[in-house]
């Protein structure tokens, strides 16, 4: 195994403590080199995710996301599955204020799918 792949298959979320708790303030995360593999055909699927929020107590670093997020590249999971897989992750890790996860996937056989899973309200 190689040393970006064990990397990847080790990662998980990591946290900080939120420097400015009393404060809603919005954190925007893109990452557009997002895949995975589709779990019927196992081809790539490619995609955009955005996650938004506003912390609590907590905040994710950056780098360890970034890790968890390419930990899906060999993983065969649906869309849907995907974005609520990413949500209820940092849902339960960050308890935020309020959370968004989109995953705004590439066209494939002429088919585009954007998944969005958030949470009731803004702060």
């Amino acid at each position: 195994m190689l040393y970006g792949e064990k990397t990847v298959s080790d990662a998980v979320v990591e946290l900080w403590d939120n420097p400015h708790p009393d404060r809603d303030y919005e954190i925007k995360i893109d990452l557009p080199e997002f895949t995975c593999l589709c779990p019927r055909s196992g081809y790539p699927d490619f995609a955009v995710i955005r996650i938004t929020y506003v912390p609590d107590r907590l905040i994710v670093e950056l780098k360890s996301l970034k890790l968890y997020l390419n930990s899906f590249r060999s993983k065969y999971i649906s869309h849907e599955d995907v974005a609520n897989v990413i949500y209820n992750e940092l849902n339960e890790k960050l308890a935020p204020r309020y959370l968004e996860v989109i995953g705004d996937f590439n066209p494939r056989g002429n088919v585009k799918t954007v998944v969005r899973v958030t949470s009731d309200r803004k702060p």
